[in-house]
């Protein structure tokens, strides 16, 4: 009777344990509305261009408690916008992101370096042009929140990295003096589901 009751307790408490490690883990949709991913290339030495992509989607599950995560956003291509339509035009062509062969990109990350409760980089590949390669994004700002608004928890943060364009095959104007590094920013918001 004794080890029977001490076998029931021991399955409760793992049990117990399990349940609470589960209750960690979340899963949240991006908000389109705050988060924005953008581009910058210097331009001769002289300026700077930039753009962003407007249609995006993904999702994110994360387990603060665990350290672990995984995030997959897909951009729409066509959302490209500079603010200029000969130049997201020419944005869409061959010459750089090929859009009607390629019509979307995809970012999927899947190791997350944690401080304490802050998320401070998140590693992954990013498939553009029907090339895969790594990148790194370094989080600044990153934070949850309960949104007054929307009534549930919000995570997101400010991530940037610098990549060789290409390694996606994107080698517009090198001959010229463009540099192939590009240097992404991102801002994400994420709803818990």
């Amino acid at each position: 009777m004794m080890k029977t009751m001490k076998t029931a307790l021991i399955a409760a408490a793992l049990l117990a344990t399990a349940g609470f490690a589960n209750a960690q883990s979340a899963t949240y949709a991006i908000d389109p509305t705050h988060t924005y991913a953008t581009f910058e290339i210097a331009h001769f030495g002289t300026s700077t261009n930039r753009a962003r992509f407007d249609k995006k989607e993904g999702t994110v599950s994360l387990d603060r408690a665990a350290k672990t995560g995984k995030v997959e956003i897909t951009f729409d291509m066509n959302g490209i916008n500079s603010g200029s339509a000969a130049f997201d035009k020419h944005l869409k062509s061959d010459d750089f992101f090929a859009v009607e062969k390629f019509p979307a990109a995809k970012f999927v990350g899947d190791k997350f370096t944690f401080n304490g409760d802050k998320v401070t980089e998140v590693s992954g590949v990013l498939t553009l042009k029907d090339k895969t390669a790594p990148v790194t994004l370094k989080a600044s700002n990153f934070n949850c929140y309960q949104n007054p608004m929307l009534k549930r928890e919000v995570c997101g943060g400010d991530f940037t990295a610098t990549i060789d364009r290409t390694q996606w095959g994107v080698d517009y104007g090198l001959a010229w003096g463009f540099p192939k590094e590009v240097r992404l920013v991102i801002q994400v918001e994420a709803v818990k589901q």
